[in-house]
């Protein structure tokens, strides 16, 4: 009788210490399995195989549920049928309504590279608008509250306590002195 077939045993016993003992034995044949069901499913399936090891894993030693195996092999069909259950759920959550079953999708490269937001140097804004405040200190609020908390313009003008006209002026006016400022050293 092999150590994976004693630890079964130990299992069916009621020993809960034994289902960490199995793991790490079984580990990597769990995992080549899983691996080869993934290969077999859809493209864009989120789930890994490290993941459906670990779900199957946990179902297979639940201590709740009456588990007998005969053997290795019967506890590896079973972790196969575990897994195989665990993704007829996922492709099932995924087809409905609520997973977004009825949406396409759209690959990432089909977007224009101008929605890129360029990287700005944190340090050059922060220097720009230490000078901005000591200039006009609700413009520097403001640029906070927008930039760096990622409120609105009229949520800001809210927090300011100045009119959305206002805050689209300080914005503005913001906006091109930082540049300047910028681009200037």
């Amino acid at each position: 009788m092999t150590e994976i077939t004693q630890i079964l045993r130990r299992i069916e016993g009621g020993d809960s210490a034994a289902s960490s003992e199995l793991l790490p034995l079984v580990y990597d044949e769990l995992r080549k399995l899983a691996a080869a069901r993934m290969q077999r499913e859809t493209p864009g399936q989120t789930l890994q195989a490290t993941a459906l090891v670990h779900e199957a894993y946990v179902r297979l030693t639940d201590t709740d549920q009456a588990q007998t195996w005969n053997s290795r092999g019967h506890f590896f069909a079973a972790a196969a049928e575990a897994m195989r259950r665990i993704l007829v759920e996922r492709a099932r959550q995924k087809a409905s309504v609520k997973g977004g079953g009825y949406q396409k999708r759209v690959p990432l490269v089909d977007f224009e590279q101008a929605n890129v937001t360029p990287a700005i140097d944190l340090i050059a804004l922060d220097d720009a608008l230490q000078k901005l405040s000591q200039h006009d200190q609700r413009k520097a609020e403001l640029v906070k509250l927008r930039f760096f908390a990622g409120l609105t313009n009229h949520d800001a003008a809210k927090v300011l306590g100045i009119s959305a006209s206002t805050a689209d002026n300080d914005w503005a006016y913001a906006k091109c002195w930082l540049r300047v400022e910028m681009t200037s050293d």
